[in-house]
């Protein structure tokens, strides 16, 4: 049975895409190898809006209880295979960016898949808005802010070390 054939309630994609985002979050997490207090990192020069640890936790948790219910908004009457596609580069790009920047180095790289990844959810905001949606985008507000500042971040980090 394909994915789009299943007729799922709002609840079921809120539980669905809460586990996957947050699979998506514990693999990211898992890549970076303790990459946030390696060497490396900490001798990095870095920008002087840099928030504590603890905060990016935080705001990925809410970023992705808001993400996963508006995902589930969207997907409740949208089954399209392009739909899929769209939101499997989001989990793409979100993941592999920890792997790329902790555990590679590759802070060049990173700051294109942070700007693509930010991107794709400015696409998710801009492009799916019927009366529906016309509130539920707001949702998305939280992580296009965040990617915001963590390409800031990012940026910082490229062109002063």
């Amino acid at each position: 049975m394909r994915l789009n054939n299943f007729n799922l309630n709002k609840t079921k994609y809120f539980i669905l895409f809460l586990a996957i985002n947050f699979g998506g979050l514990a693999l990211g997490s898992w890549l970076m190898d303790n990459g946030p207090t390696s060497d490396w990192y900490l001798n990095l020069n870095k920008a002087p809006w840099t928030p504590p640890g603890w905060v990016f936790g935080v705001a990925w948790t809410f970023i992705m209880l808001c993400f996963s219910w508006y995902l589930a908004e969207l997907f409740k009457d949208r089954k399209s295979k392009f739909l899929w596609i769209i939101y499997g580069l989001q989990v793409t790009l979100n993941v592999s960016w920890n792997w790329v920047f902790f555990n590679q180095h590759l802070t060049k790289l990173g700051l294109i898949i942070i700007g693509l990844l930010l991107l794709v959810i400015f696409y998710f905001f801009i492009t799916f808005r019927n009366d529906r949606l016309k509130y539920a985008k707001y949702l998305l507000l939280p992580y296009l802010v965040w990617l915001c500042i963590a390409t800031s971040l990012n940026a910082y980090i490229v062109f002063n070390n």
